[in-house]
């Protein structure tokens, strides 16, 4: 019934403190993973949304990640905003827009519990660069989002119809 490394699963999370499912569980009938991720909405001065396109990935979506042991989803979202597109903010700034349970993106069989925030301000779209760990960037008008095809479901489902009934 239980996948035959289940014993060396570590309930507590990784060796780098990030949380992580146990091996094998997406090979038991009715059971996900569910990671927990921290997403930050970023605008340019324009109104744009700031998106990303992670390496090895095929889906847009904001910038941000799993949280490190003991960090909040605050300083996780803070961490990741600066570790993919070098902003930097302080997570007190951080303005809550809310808590989404949805498909992740990238991962079969798993399921996110997103903690979205808006960054403070606006951001020059030609100073935002990505690191390495980012493969492309996308500013996008937030009305214009059912137009693309390649948005994470987090976007589409929760945040963009959000943004568009304010």
């Amino acid at each position: 019934m239980f996948p035959p490394n289940i014993n060396n699963y570590c309930p507590f999370g990784r060796r780098d403190g990030r949380e992580s499912p146990a091996p094998g569980l997406d090979r038991i009938e009715g059971v996900k993973n569910v990671l927990k991720v921290s997403a930050v909405c970023v605008y340019d001065p324009a109104g744009r949304l700031l998106t990303v396109r992670k390496a090895g990935t095929s889906k847009f979506m904001h910038p941000g990640g799993k949280p490190e042991l003991g960090e909040s989803a605050a300083q996780a979202a803070v961490r990741e905003l600066s570790e993919e597109v070098g902003i930097h903010v302080d997570a007190a700034a951080l303005e809550l827009m809310g808590v989404w349970h949805g498909t992740a993106a990238n991962e079969s069989n798993t399921d996110i519990e997103a903690t979205v925030f808006t960054a403070p301000g606006s951001w020059d779209a030609q100073a935002v660069l990505p690191t390495a760990e980012i493969a492309e960037l996308r500013w996008m008008d937030v009305a214009a989002g059912a137009d693309f095809d390649d948005l994470a479901p987090l976007l589409t489902e929760f945040v963009l119809p959000r943004l568009n009934s304010n």
